[in-house]
């Protein structure tokens, strides 16, 4: 893989993209997803049409001699729908930060296999936050994937809990990502109390 370049592009570029980011999603699912969590292309470019219309929509893409990867996703608004299911009360310092508009979710990472080569995942994630000066990304997985709960887990991302939702029949784990510290993976345990303090 040649230098990868990073670029920002608004909802009509994404749009134009569509069918690229369709294949990319293919790609990227193939090898890393069990076929139970494998998104059809159908049902990926309906999500994305989705995300696509809300408030605060934001892709960053990754690029070589073509596209290799991208990172979408959109703020969390202060009413909270997003936490909507979430098993107990919100941690104390993400409620917080999404009454002050400081979390961003993230809905898909989506990177062209490259065996041991996971720093364009990284760096999309990384972008995507820091472009948004978020200082929280949030994301939302089925319990039962285990290959992307672990790869999100190896970026940095710290388990907080669960959330019930009709999309998901096992229920969905909560992951968030803070920006601009050094995330260390922990138990789960420790993690979601060490958020119910945070900010300190």
């Amino acid at each position: 893989m040649g230098a990868v370049r990073l670029r920002r592009v608004n909802r009509w570029q994404a749009q134009d993209l569509a069918g690229e980011l369709v294949d990319l999603h293919m790609d990227s699912r193939e090898t890393s997803a069990p076929e139970a969590y494998r998104l059809s292309g159908q049902d990926f470019l309906h999500r994305l049409t989705g995300d696509i219309r809300r408030p605060g929509f934001a892709m960053v893409i990754a690029e070589t001699d073509g596209l290799v990867g991208c990172a979408f996703g959109f703020p969390v608004r202060s009413d909270s729908f997003w936490w909507f299911g979430f098993d107990g009360p919100v941690p104390t310092g993400v409620e917080q930060l999404t009454e002050s508009g400081g979390v961003f979710a993230i809905t898909d990472i989506l990177v062209r296999p490259h065996p041991g080569d996971q720093e364009p995942a990284r760096r999309l994630q990384e972008r995507l936050l820091t472009d948004h000066r978020a200082a929280l990304g949030a994301t939302s997985v089925d319990q039962a994937d285990h290959p992307t709960l672990a790869a999100l887990r190896s970026w940095g991302w710290l388990d907080v809990g669960e959330i019930s939702r009709p999309i998901s029949a096992t229920g969905l784990r909560v992951l968030v990502l803070p920006v601009g510290e050094r995330a260390v993976a922990r138990p789960e345990g420790q993690a979601h109390r060490a958020w119910t303090r945070w900010p300190g």
